[in-house]
């Protein structure tokens, strides 16, 4: 008899701590639920600034707050692989990589709800050499080199040159693409390499 209401007061502890536990995370604001699989994060973009004396689509330096919409990751940590896309009105939406780029030119309404690539006026990755801006169509990029990405996997660095490129390739293996030939579609390992499932409120 004893040991019946033992079990059964072990019981009831065990429903209030769970029932506990469900008020607990329905009453928490830091639980963050599993969204469904077809939902992306929206990472806001940036405004252009009329008093940084920049044109309104000349590539802009990484915020240290900004997020890549694509992996959710901070650009400004890894500058040198860093890219920028900048719409007509000035907004810009900063990307962690040339990977994650190209994968946001595919499908930008995805990434940037209410924007389309009809919106973009100029398009920028840094050169991994020195850091600087290129024209996303005058970049030379490198796939299938043994240096990794901010990700860890996958790569498409981006030179100045032929000469740079080849010189990289010379040490890290690899093969040359061009900006047209990555729009049109990404190498088959790259496409492989599908962003995190993400939800639909903005980045913090």
């Amino acid at each position: 008899m004893q040991r019946r209401w033992l079990l059964l007061g072990m019981g009831a502890s065990s429903l209030v701590a769970t029932g506990a536990g469900l008020w607990l995370t329905r009453n928490r604001t830091d639980v963050q639920t599993v969204p469904g699989d077809d939902i992306c994060i929206v990472a806001p973009t940036h405004a252009y600034d009329p008093a940084s004396g920049l044109p309104m689509t000349a590539p802009r330096e990484v915020p240290a707050q900004a997020r890549c919409p694509v992996c959710g990751m901070y650009p400004a940590r890894h500058r040198r692989w860093a890219a920028q896309v900048i719409f007509q009105d000035g907004d810009v939406q900063f990307l962690d990589s040339p990977l994650s780029l190209f994968q946001y030119l595919q499908q930008v309404s995805r990434y940037t709800p209410g924007r389309h690539a009809s919106h973009i006026a100029a398009v920028y990755v840094s050169d991994q050499d020195s850091g600087q801006w290129l024209e996303v169509d005058e970049a030379v990029f490198v796939h299938g080199s043994s240096l990794m990405g901010p990700m860890r996997s996958g790569n498409l660095p981006a030179f100045a040159s032929e000469a740079q490129a080849q010189a990289f390739i010379n040490l890290r293996g690899g093969s040359t693409m061009t900006a047209a030939r990555l729009r049109q579609r990404l190498p088959e390992d790259l496409q492989a390499l599908t962003p995190h499932v993400h939800d639909r409120s903005s980045l913090r």
